[in-house]
């Protein structure tokens, strides 16, 4: 039994040991990188300010737009076989109504 003890009190201390330092190295780790943002920052904001502004985007669809995209798409899946006609004819009127 003082041998199985011995055991079970060397491995916690060897185990605790091993996380105190692994601690301190992530520790000292995250500061050393938290150091290189800082340097890089700068660098990055001024190379960001003399880019060109990002093109607009394009205009928005209107809703019709977006109501007679759907159908066409609609349109396609009935010619392909995919939907029956009862089918298309729901999906129309939901689509139309909303």
């Amino acid at each position: 039994m003082p041998g199985l003890l011995r055991g079970v009190a060397r491995t916690a201390v060897i185990s605790g040991t091993a996380t105190a330092v692994s601690n301190r190295v992530s520790r000292r780790q995250a500061g050393r990188w938290a150091r290189q943002e800082e340097e890089y920052a700068p660098q990055q904001s001024y190379a960001a300010a003399a880019a060109s502004p990002p093109p607009p985007p394009p205009p928005a669809a209107t809703p019709m737009d977006a109501k007679i995209s759907q159908l066409q798409q609609l349109g396609q899946l009935k010619d392909q076989g995919v939907l029956s006609a009862e089918e298309f004819e729901a999906q129309k009127s939901r689509i139309l109504a909303s």
